[in-house]
């Protein structure tokens, strides 16, 4: 089906434009516009626009979620609601998103199909908490926790990469300089060593060898990154290889208990959050799993639905699965007897999120001295390897 971008105006003369992209032609636009009371006025195909395979921004998503459940909770119709954002909106992509969507409502879908149809942009998690907010008549709360549990995504997030800022900076200027020594420096030497007729030491033929490469054989080294890249593509659509990849992301050297704790606080706060608008502990779970974009953690998440299922607690199901801590399945425990499960996971997740973050800075305080020496190494072998041949010149003509 071809894009439509059009102006109309409603039956009070106010003129507004939109995108549609479920429409097979013109007359079946102004069709559906009709029967809304509003009149065409003029529409333009657009061949190679498809709204539904564009990228957002996710603080875009996190602002959308919050504004939503205000306006929502104000009493205003969610029709009325998405226009307003939809005008609001910044970025004109995520505008034409949300113009599909409320053109899908006006057109008689629910909320959560009509969200379902961007999936790319909202998550299992995001279309979950609507589904269970439109049933249980808690939108506005949905929207609010919705908001809340991807501005603390968001957060994470961004102190991971404030935190391992560092270490990159150093890697790219470490191989920025060896890159320049490489290939600026060492022929110099390399040819002043060739009329010296001085024999070149193994540290020293090697930087000569990689001067070459460099030098000459370029063009081998974007080929090696597009052959990388086009094997981490077929890589991410394996699904042998990808279990194997998510296996090891839990047991890796160093990082494995901190993204253990990422995993874990992502999976219970989708858990939680879910539980508490009314969606079944089994759908809850189901959805959590697909949030945390891991097929062992997947694996238990069916695992703990077929333990529920048979009838198990939820505490004593967790207590059956490694990754969480004991400190979940305690919180858990004590969540089912007195009747507040959702409110004492979420407390669970908060202190698994500070627990991470304690991690990250334990992790850059030994990272960061490791690096500065491996950077140092790594620059004073070239140099000793530029020098060492100067060095036993200079002992032979004494």
């Amino acid at each position: 089906m071809a894009v439509y971008e059009y102006t109309a105006k409603d039956a009070g003369g106010n003129k507004f434009t939109g995108i549609c992209n479920d429409i097979d032609s013109v007359s079946m636009l102004r069709n559906e516009l009709a029967k809304m009371g509003d009149t065409l006025l003029k529409v333009k195909r657009r061949k190679s626009e498809k709204v539904t395979h564009v990228r957002i921004p996710q603080d875009e998503v996190v602002t959308f979620a919050y504004k939503f459940a205000g306006m929502c909770s104000s009493g205003l119709p969610i029709s009325r609601c998405l226009e307003t954002l939809e005008e609001q909106a910044e970025n004109r992509s995520f505008g034409q998103v949300l113009s599909d969507i409320r053109q899908s409502v006006a057109r008689g879908s629910n909320l959560k199909n009509a969200f379902a149809k961007h999936r790319n942009i909202f998550s299992d998690f995001f279309i979950g908490m609507i589904e269970a907010g439109e049933s249980g008549g808690k939108l506005s709360e949905s929207f609010e926790m919705i908001a809340n549990y991807l501005d603390k995504q968001a957060e994470l997030k961004r102190k991971l990469k404030a935190a391992f800022a560092y270490p990159i900076i150093v890697s790219i200027m470490c191989f920025i300089v060896v890159s320049c020594l490489v290939i600026f420096v060492v022929p110099v030497f390399s040819k002043l060593y060739r009329q010296m007729r001085v024999p070149l030491p193994g540290p020293t033929q090697v930087l000569v060898t990689l001067s070459i490469l460099f030098r000459e054989w370029w063009w081998v080294f974007p080929l090696v990154i597009a052959a990388i890249l086009l094997f981490s593509k077929e890589f991410s659509r394996n699904a042998f290889l990808q279990a194997k990849w998510d296996s090891f992301k839990l047991n890796m050297p160093m990082f494995a208990k901190l993204y253990r704790m990422i995993v874990a606080s992502h999976f219970i706060r989708a858990f939680a959050m879910l539980a508490s608008t009314g969606v079944s502990l089994i759908k809850a779970l189901e959805v959590a799993g697909l949030v945390v974009r891991n097929s062992k953690i997947r694996e238990v998440s069916y695992q703990l639905q077929q333990s529920i299922t048979a009838g198990n607690p939820v505490a004593s199901s967790f207590k059956k699965c490694a990754v969480f801590p004991p400190m979940i399945v305690q919180l858990a425990a004590s969540g089912e007897e007195a009747g507040r499960l959702s409110e004492m996971l979420n407390k669970g997740a908060d202190m698994l999120d500070r627990d991470a973050n304690r991690t990250i800075k334990a992790l850059i305080v030994k990272i960061e001295p490791v690096m500065t020496v491996i950077m140092g190494l790594i620059v004073g072998c070239v140099l000793l390897g530029v020098y060492l041949p100067m060095f036993d010149y200079m002992a032979h003509l004494e």
